[in-house]
């Protein structure tokens, strides 16, 4: 049996956006943001979360997240000089994991042009060893949070 494609999200599915900027560079000889640039707009989006948020210093956090696993899907291509609206939420947290979901907007577009996750260990910066979350990251995940 094959599962069902995945469908573009509706705004409403995410709790927090940010805008991001698209760059000369990220469209490819097709004229669209290229694949690998997507991936990068969700880091961007969940850390300047974070960063913003105070549960994240990237210079001197004793906790850090390592990506353990990313998937996008495509619906709708995106282009430069287009402004990009990234919803985040979060549906699921563990001990030490926290898997972001991300949606991807054109401006003013009800619908994702693309969607996606990545999933976070957070471990000590120093023994790379998994951590428990930090009061802080907890915090600033329950804005986010889609799982209760």
């Amino acid at each position: 049996m094959t599962a069902a494609r995945p469908q573009p999200q509706p705004r409403e599915a995410y709790p927090v956006f940010r805008t991001l900027t698209t760059r000369w560079m990220d469209n490819d000889v097709y004229g669209h943001v290229n694949n690998v640039v997507y991936y990068s707009f969700f880091d961007t989006a969940v850390n300047g979360h974070l960063i913003d948020a105070g549960a994240l210093q990237i210079d001197t956090s004793p906790v850090i997240g390592l990506v353990i696993e990313t998937q996008c899907n495509y619906f709708a291509p995106l282009s430069y000089p287009q402004p990009v609206d990234a919803g985040i939420r979060v549906a699921q947290v563990g001990r030490s994991s926290v898997r972001y979901e991300v949606g991807l907007f054109a401006a003013g577009e009800p619908l994702t042009a693309a969607a996606g996750h990545f999933v976070h260990v957070y471990v000590d910066r120093a023994s790379r060893r998994p951590t428990a979350l930090p009061p802080a990251l907890l915090q600033a995940l329950e804005p986010l949070r889609t799982d209760r």
